[in-house]
């Protein structure tokens, strides 16, 4: 009976020291404080987000983190398809930047004809 008890006793103590040794390793259990509202441990930049802003963007691992795999996968897919929209968008640009050359050139063309016309008429009176 007394060395089971001695037993119990190393036992508690040797617990006892692996607790405060992970306490003080792992901290105790306190909460962070709050992040300030609109701030966060992750940066983007403020102004437009591009494919390579989502590339590069990291986030923090906890000891009870999140699947890298999965993360990175769906970081992938957002920015491709923010690469894909900022492509589509620039061709559509660049198309109603054409589609309003040429009709200002269509107008002014009419514009001169139709003032070029007038004066051949006087011309052709006088």
């Amino acid at each position: 009976m007394g060395t089971a008890l001695i037993y119990l006793l190393v036992i508690a103590a040797v617990a006892a020291a692996v607790f405060g040794l992970s306490a003080l390793v792992f901290g105790r259990g306190e909460e962070l404080a709050p992040l300030p509202p609109g701030a966060t441990p992750t940066r983007l930049p403020a102004g437009e987000v591009h494919g390579r802003d989502v590339r590069e963007l990291r986030f923090q691992q906890v000891l009870r983190g999140y699947r890298m795999d999965e993360v990175d996968w769906a970081l992938g897919r957002l920015a491709d398809e923010l690469d894909r929209g900022a492509l589509e968008r620039a061709e559509l640009v660049a198309r109603v930047r054409e589609l309003e050359s040429s009709v200002g050139a269509e107008r002014s063309a009419a514009v001169n004809g139709t003032t070029s016309g007038a004066r051949a008429g006087e011309e052709g009176e006088g």
